[in-house]
């Protein structure tokens, strides 16, 4: 079957001499992997090696035979590129983390048009505003409602924070429980979108132990949770 979607590229790996294996989340198949021949090498084909950088956005026409192997990409094109997100260096980090993240937790090969269009949307909000140092750690807290495990705001108003039960809780229920000033600032990121990210301002150690705070609860609610080769260069970046 021939299908043109848009898809968002998840990350692209050298295959033998001059191939590329691409993986990407489509609108309207989910995530799929191509095999794309030859695309290293050529230079005038309707397929650029260059295209297809973590987290680009494209539309594609692609043939797929849903038989679980490598599907083929026709044709692609850059959908709107993108102003700052591969040459700013800040957010070239940002991007690595993220596809990490994205290729661990988001497995279904099926659409899901809310999860693409919060991608979609976020991606291009990060790469058209400048302040974006705690732009990862609401990313992460809002990619949890697509994912099933988004945490219980009714329980808010609660000291501890129950990251196997994904709830707040008046007193510690179990050994994953966590409270003081990180858990603070996690609530805080309730109920916001990432316009308010300017008007909240971390350290960088209070803003890299709420990440690993957020990575710890996925690691509890994802099965092929691994962590980020990137979040050494991510926790630089912002030093």
């Amino acid at each position: 079957m021939v299908i043109t979607t848009p898809a968002i590229v998840f990350s692209s790996v050298k295959y033998a001499e001059a191939d590329l294996i691409v993986s990407c989340f489509t609108e309207t198949s989910g995530l799929k992997s191509y095999l794309l021949r030859n695309v290293l090498k050529s230079r005038k084909g309707k397929l650029r090696a260059s295209y297809f950088q973590p987290l680009t956005q494209l539309e594609i026409t692609a043939v797929h035979r849903d038989k679980g192997t490598l599907e083929r990409i026709q044709e692609a094109k850059i959908l709107e590129p993108y102003r700052s997100l591969h040459t700013d260096v800040v957010k070239s980090g940002i991007v690595m983390f993220l596809a990490e993240i994205l290729r661990t937790s988001i497995r279904e090969e099926e659409a899901n048009a809310d999860l693409f269009r919060y991608l979609q949307q976020s991606l291009f909000w990060l790469d058209t505003h400048d302040a974006v140092a705690n732009f990862h750690l609401l990313f992460l807290l809002k990619l949890t409602a697509y994912l099933g495990f988004y945490p219980d705001e009714s329980t808010l108003g609660k000291k501890y924070f129950n990251l196997e039960e994904g709830y707040f809780e008046d007193t510690p229920g179990g050994m994953a429980c966590e409270e003081g000033e990180n858990i603070e600032v996690l609530k805080g990121l309730f109920g916001i979108d990432f316009d308010a990210l300017d008007g909240i301002k971390l350290t960088k150690k209070v803003r890299s132990e709420v990440l690993n705070l957020l990575l710890n609860y996925y690691q509890l609610h994802l099965q092929a949770y691994k962590k980020p080769k990137s979040l050494l260069v991510l926790n630089q970046l912002f030093s």
